[in-house]
């Protein structure tokens, strides 16, 4: 095993965190296998923000600037990542799993003739061979494979390993690599997204989620006002997106998002697999229900039985006079 390379995901031109948690596991394997280790981030103006990669014991950044890059395409990301990966020749290449790498990863797996596996939650190396594992069926069963494939291209499932805490004393050379032409038959038109002053459910430290338990747009409030005295994301089950009461960008889940913050409150969520696919790698997990029975807590680090009405109104002011202290 020879190299390993990360590819970085940012959003607005700042690295997503779980890109160091990817970064602190691909150092972790390069140690143990005597190879070296590389990243790329590619970015509108990346450079500046490239810098921090180094801090995870990269040995060499590889930067693909260009104002394609200010809203996302396909081809152009699939064009300067296979220009960095016939620069760079690694083995294994690995990414963290996001809505945008979801789209063109498969574009690029055919573009390098790579074995491509999707969301993977372990990696390991034994000699030329990568053996991976994946969760499936809403992590309710673990797939194991292995590749011995030229070039290995892998996405990781958010939460599956532990960031390191960076050293700011590390530096390394940053090659900047041009995009040149991309013929690209698609043209961005607008982004359409729904507008927020909380963090996002990608960064977030801390989620607030709810589900059928709150009933309505009211309901739904008292979960803003809570996420909001703990400066954290909401996050949302799929029935009340399909429900009209929460955006579409909010859901948690199978077929949402999948987030692993320091401290997940689940508010009126049961926890039925579909969702907890998606939140289960949380650190901490509290479930607030008036249902005992409700599968939520078999999962949760903390349970509280009773109906949210009363507790989260409570918990808000808490939390208020706690930080007011």
């Amino acid at each position: 095993m020879s190299k390993i390379l990360v590819i970085a995901d940012q959003k607005d031109n700042k690295i997503k965190k779980s890109t160091f948690e990817v970064l602190s596991e691909a150092k972790k394997l390069a140690d143990a296998s005597g190879s070296s280790l590389e990243a790329v981030i590619l970015g509108e103006a990346i450079a500046q923000e490239a810098k921090v990669l180094a801090h995870y014991g990269v040995s060499k950044i590889y930067t693909v600037e260009n104002s394609m890059f200010k809203n996302y395409l396909n081809r152009p990301f699939i064009d300067g990542l296979k220009k960095v990966i016939d620069a760079s020749s690694p083995k294994l290449v690995m990414v963290p799993t996001s809505e945008s790498v979801k789209d063109y990863l498969p574009g690029l797996v055919g573009a390098t003739n790579a074995c491509g596996i999707m969301d993977c939650s372990a990696v390991s190396l034994d000699g030329g061979k990568v053996q991976i594992e994946r969760p499936l069926m809403a992590a309710k069963a673990v797939s194991k494979m292995e590749s011995s494939d030229d070039l290995v291209i892998l996405s990781i499932r958010s939460g599956s390993f532990d960031a390191v805490e960076a050293d700011t004393s590390l530096s390394c050379d940053i090659e900047s690599v041009d995009l040149g032409t991309v013929d690209i038959k698609a043209v961005f038109k607008e982004l359409i997204s729904a507008q927020s002053d909380r963090v996002s459910l990608d960064d977030a430290n801390v989620v607030i989620a709810c589900g059928r338990g709150v009933k309505d747009k009211s309901g739904f409030e008292l979960v803003e006002k809570l996420a909001d005295v703990f400066g954290a994301a909401v996050g949302s089950t799929r029935a009340l997106v399909e429900n009209g009461i929460a955006e579409p960008s909010l859901q948690v889940g199978q077929t949402g998002k999948v987030v692993s913050p320091d401290l997940y409150i689940a508010v009126g969520i049961s926890g039925a697999v579909q969702h907890t696919a998606g939140m289960s790698n949380s650190k901490v997990i509290v479930a607030i229900n008036k249902d005992e029975e409700a599968p939520i807590f078999s999962l949760s680090d903390y349970g509280l039985v009773g109906d949210l009405f009363d507790i989260v109104p409570k918990l808000t002011e808490a939390v208020k006079e706690l930080k007011a202290n």
